[in-house]
């Protein structure tokens, strides 16, 4: 499969089971990430990105359950796995790195520990030899004095240093394919920047595939090849970065892109989307932008738009062909 793509989803639907009823986190869902590229994902809070990137990486948890689709990791269907392995996969074909540090690390073990249990588990190395190489990652991901760092507990670190440590967690046995979930989330505006070009350089670097979940537009515009925009449990646009910055054409995409503060330009307020987005059992069979959209008409209520385009693809029955950005 070298000449695929590194990673395929396939019409994926993954559903919560709940006492009020069925809520489609996920809707069906396809797209693809070429190798060694960077997608990224974007939407609000509730969209759909993190239990996407959670069922790619098996980690779905009650009451959630993968309903229809697959994914595919290099020629392989992940759907069809089981528990153990998957654990073959996870962590050495593919890894992630998780919003916040205190999810992936655990509070009462060494953070040497923590790298060199998953060496010796994923490729077989000796305490010794996986001893050296924690030292070698943790001096990667730029943390400093490593042999004194690696005998130190979570707690003993900045947030930046945390997130360095689970970032060289991530990267100890050379995946191919690394999922970022908002791995900057919780860091103030220098640390940031710091870890997001960590993340660009190691990505080069290894030459790794990369899926990156955020909401924030700028990071993306940063970081990604190629984009794609969820909202509320679908794909509502996807391309390349340059094209969805340029022309983007579903609403929503470019109430995102409106919202955005630019350099050199004074406003009284910035821009922002009117209404909320649905609740996930107030869904109907239409567009679920409907509610919010000014362009909306009784087609849009009705119907789903279908994703579909060639250079760039829009689920929308009126997307804009000029930009519309303001």
């Amino acid at each position: 499969m070298l000449n695929g793509p590194m990673v395929e989803v396939k019409d994926l639907k993954v559903s919560f089971f709940t006492k009020l009823g069925e809520v489609k986190a996920v809707d069906g869902i396809s797209y693809q990430v070429a190798r060694g590229k960077v997608m990224g994902i974007v939407g609000e809070s509730g969209c759909g990105k993190s239990v996407s990137s959670f069922s790619l990486m098996g980690l779905l948890s009650q009451p959630g359950k993968i309903v229809g689709g697959e994914i595919l990791l290099d020629g392989v269907n992940l759907t069809n796995l089981g528990n153990s392995e998957y654990e073959g996969v996870r962590g050495n074909k593919m890894a992630m790195i998780f919003q916040e540090p205190m999810t992936a690390l655990n509070p009462v073990l060494r953070i040497g520990y923590q790298i060199s249990e998953q060496i010796i588990k994923h490729m077989g190395f000796s305490k010794i030899q996986a001893k050296n190489r924690a030292f070698e990652l943790l001096e990667l991901v730029g943390i400093p004095s490593p042999q004194k760092r690696f005998h130190e507990y979570p707690h003993q670190l900045s947030g930046g240093m945390k997130q360095r440590a689970m970032i060289a967690m991530a990267l100890s046995c050379e995946p191919e394919f690394l999922i970022a979930d908002e791995p900057t989330t919780a860091l103030d505006v220098t640390i940031q920047a710091q870890i997001l070009e960590l993340i660009q350089s190691l990505q080069k670097k290894l030459n790794m595939t990369v899926q990156f979940i955020t909401h924030d537009l700028g990071v993306i515009s940063e970081i990604a090849d190629d984009v794609m925009v969820m909202y509320a449990g679908r794909i509502v646009e996807s391309g390349s970065c340059h094209e969805i910055f340029q022309n983007p054409r579903h609403p929503y995409t470019i109430g995102l892109i409106n919202s955005l503060p630019k350099l050199g330009t004074r406003v009284d307020e910035l821009y922002t989307i009117p209404g909320s987005v649905p609740g996930p059992l107030e869904l109907g069979q239409g567009c679920a932008y409907y509610n919010r959209c000014s362009k909306a008409s009784e087609k849009c209520l009705m119907e789903r738009p279908q994703l579909t385009g060639d250079k760039s693809k829009v689920a929308c029955f009126f997307p804009e062909d000029h930009g519309g950005i303001n």
